[in-house]
């Protein structure tokens, strides 16, 4: 007699959720519902009624007075008669509906895909996601269980799990060379989400936003492949080598007092470095690029001239040194 008036009975059934939660089961611990206590769900919830594992009956927004009438599956699985009237015991959780956003994913080891062009790579990638609880039953099933409740954080490590499985299922079957993927970001984030949304339908959730934000190689292969854009970027050795040439004379004109004899040094500089270079790339097999024609130094020179960064003697010794070339 004494332990039953020492129970209480329950006639208000609310939360009050925090940022990040995602369920809460209502501790009934020696504690009845009595009927027609009533439910406070408020916008972005649904209460759920749980019996030995299962959802009975659960109600969405609004202000719900219980009662065996609006508690059909709770009130068939416990043989209630309809004039029931007595309090009762049931589980009661709590579900955040709203989209938990702002979080982020990463690789925290590289992926090894299949690349269209460079063949196996190790990809790392970075982003970000958001989500949110779709279905009840699966998500209190398989997530929330026996506990007392269920937050953002607790799940995340879970979920940048599925996601790193998806991404690459995705990379390794998009046939996307690395090279293009940045022109393809949008239709690669689409992709992934695809994959991420089956990941998460088994827990009850669904991805409703999923960014890839970058993309990138490891270290040491982004270095050899930023040589071989610098090579690509170079071009023809010979053509070089003729540019930098001139642009050392023109170097040569600025330089006080240099003169022909800094025309001179500027141009043999650059004429080794374009050897070098091609030396260097396994080309000296190859014919020596031509000596630029002594008429077009000439026409230089004679512009340095004009512009009196060289006297009309020295230009004329110089263009009878090159004249003498010339068979």
């Amino acid at each position: 007699m004494f332990d039953f008036l020492r129970k209480q009975f329950v006639d208000v059934i609310e939360w009050l959720e925090r940022p990040g939660e995602l369920a809460w089961r209502v501790p009934f611990a020696d504690r009845e519902i009595q009927h027609g206590a009533q439910l406070t769900v408020r916008e972005g919830q649904i209460a759920a009624f749980v019996n030995e594992g299962r959802v009975a009956d659960y109600f969405g927004p609004g202000l719900h007075t219980l009662e065996t009438a609006n508690l059909p599956l709770l009130s068939n699985l416990m043989n209630w008669d309809k004039a029931f009237k007595s309090p009762f015991k049931s589980d009661v959780v709590f579900l955040s509906l709203k989209e938990q956003h702002g979080l982020k994913w990463g690789t925290a080891q590289p992926v090894t895909v299949r690349d269209a062009e460079f063949g196996a790579l190790r990809l790392r990638a970075f982003g970000s996601y958001s989500f949110r609880v779709n279905e009840v039953a699966p998500f209190v099933s398989r997530v929330l269980g026996t506990l007392e409740g269920v937050a953002v954080p607790t799940l995340e490590p879970q979920l940048r799990a599925a996601i790193q499985t998806a991404m690459a299922t995705a990379l390794g079957g998009s046939g996307i060379a690395f090279l293009d993927l940045a022109a393809n970001q949008q239709a690669l984030s689409d992709r992934i989400k695809a994959e991420v949304d089956k990941a998460f339908a088994q827990w009850g959730l669904s991805c409703l936003s999923f960014y890839v934000e970058s993309v990138s190689l490891p270290d040491e292969v982004q270095a050899h492949l930023d040589k071989a854009s610098s090579m690509r970027v170079l071009g023809d050795l010979g053509n070089y080598t003729r540019f930098q040439a001139a642009e050392a004379i023109e170097d040569a004109a600025n330089q006080d007092g240099g003169g022909v004899a800094g025309i001179g040094a500027g141009v043999a500089a650059a004429t080794a470095l374009g050897g070098a270079m091609a030396q260097g790339l396994g080309r000296a097999a190859a014919p020596a690029a031509p000596e630029e024609d002594p008429l077009a130094t000439i026409e230089k020179l004679h512009r340095l001239v004009t512009l009196g960064a060289l006297s009309q003697q020295e230009f004329d010794a110089k263009k009878a040194e090159l004249l003498s070339r010339i068979r």
